[in-house]
């Protein structure tokens, strides 16, 4: 298998840190070959262990089991942990520009990328919402047509809507859209998790699901028409449930993802369960990618202290996804 591609992030943020240290864990975490794309000086900034510049991604797997790959393409000038640089925002721009069409030519099998500052990113002519949308773009693919998927060993979640005003919500929340995302999750967990008949279920936007009209009526007029129809089309989907009630162990067992109204809805429970070894996956795209699902937390930068755990497992969910996309793509069925 091709070695993955790991954006370095923002080198002021605990993206050089957690990837050294998943390095670390490779043999303890039966991780795949990677390699770092970005400057290496960011990651020796942070951790004292072995660095091995690259010049092709083929050449990773020679030095992986030695030392830490990097594939130089930036340079981030002057790197102080936990205090961003517009020098650091170009090199993390320039680290997921050269990751991406790695993974886009197949040079690399997947893409995980690390965090990075989108306040930073914005002053140095990025102009994309964050790097999902960038990495749509570069791989031909409209915006609307991705979905953002939050997974841990226990719990996947998909808002079906995302970064907006608690406000806006009622009025984005379409049976298009839930339409859409429905029918992308189902394609993404067949093709990229091996799940052969995929089990939705969909939480209600308004607390206990509405009460029959009482306490809202998005459930009646949006939710369950849209819900029938996609049972009348084969998808194996429940709800709307009251999304207090749908998280427990016992009601996880139900359902292979839950789709979320709104993006705290998704979120906490994901990170409430899975804070250390949550995984943002987008489908739709031709390629897998993953990234952490935390931040750059500068404030814990050069500490020594950021976990590992969210990055060693979006590096083992790319290698487990990009075996499910391969095995879909030979034989149009879940492996």
């Amino acid at each position: 298998m091709r070695p993955v591609a790991i954006s370095l992030g923002d080198p002021a943020g605990i993206g050089p840190e957690v990837i050294a240290k998943s390095w670390e864990a490779r043999e303890a975490e039966d991780l795949p070959c990677f390699f770092v794309v970005g400057d290496a000086a960011a990651v020796r900034a942070v951790w004292d262990g072995p660095i091995r510049q690259i010049h092709d991604p083929a050449d990773a797997a020679q030095v992986f089991g030695e030392a830490l790959p990097c594939l130089q393409v930036a340079d981030a000038g002057e790197i102080v942990p936990g205090s961003p640089s517009l020098d650091g925002a170009r090199c993390a721009f320039q680290s997921l520009e050269a990751a991406t069409g790695l993974a886009r030519s197949e040079s690399a099998s997947a893409l995980v990328t690390a965090p990075v500052s989108k306040a930073q990113l914005a002053q140095v002519g990025f102009t994309h919402p964050g790097q999902t949308e960038f990495v749509a773009e570069r791989c031909g693919v409209g915006r609307e047509n991705i979905v953002m998927m939050l997974a841990g060993p226990t719990l996947r979640v998909v808002p079906i809507t995302i970064h907006m005003p608690y406000a806006a919500v009622p009025q984005a929340l379409t049976s298009s859209l839930i339409r859409s995302r429905a029918l992308a999750t189902v394609r993404g967990l067949r093709r990229l998790f091996g799940i052969e008949k995929p089990r939705l279920a969909m939480a209600g936007l308004n607390p206990h699901a509405g009460e029959g009209g009482l306490l809202g009526d998005e459930e009646r007029t949006i939710i369950e028409p849209v819900l029938a129809q996609l049972r009348s089309e084969g998808v194996d989907i429940t709800g709307p449930h009251a999304a207090d009630a749908m998280f427990s162990a016992r009601a996880r067992r139900e359902y292979d993802a839950a789709l979320c109204c709104y993006h705290d809805q998704a979120l906490i429970p994901i990170k409430a369960l899975h804070f250390d070894d949550g995984v943002n996956m987008t489908l739709g795209l031709p390629i897998v990618r993953t990234s952490p699902d935390h931040g750059t937390a500068f404030a814990l930068a050069g500490s020594g202290q950021a976990h590992p755990g969210a990055m060693i497992a979006a590096i083992r969910m790319a290698r487990d996804a990009e075996l499910f996309r391969r095995a879909w793509n030979e034989t149009g069925q879940p492996a």
